[in-house]
């Protein structure tokens, strides 16, 4: 049986799984307005933040920038492997940086 996780780790993981969500309907509302043609400031926020994160990813060599600390805290358990096998979870960044950047290649490729 797995050891409990501390309010830390709990916490985090919370916190964790907030951002995942938050730049996953950020992915999802660049290819809205990919699809739509719509632009506001929203997007604007959107794709900084996607870029933001990408570069962030980048620099760790293709790993979550949060791992660290959350192994730090005791979790070992990456956030994806919660909601995805361990294979997929290995995958799930690679595949959503690609999903971005064909989103965001369109945004470009649609204002011109």
């Amino acid at each position: 049986m797995a050891t409990p996780l501390s309010p830390a780790a709990r916490a985090f993981r919370v916190g964790h799984a907030a951002i995942a969500a938050a730049f996953l309907l950020a992915i999802a509302y660049v290819w809205w307005c990919a699809l739509t043609g719509r632009r506001d400031l929203k997007l604007k926020v959107a794709v900084a933040a996607l870029v933001a994160e990408g570069v962030a990813v980048g620099a760790n060599r293709g790993d979550c920038p949060l791992g660290g600390l959350q192994d730090g805290l005791g979790d070992a358990t990456p956030l994806f492997e919660l909601v995805l096998s361990p294979r997929a979870a290995r995958r799930a960044v690679p595949v959503l940086g690609g999903v971005t950047a064909a989103g965001i290649g369109l945004l470009a490729h649609r204002a011109r």
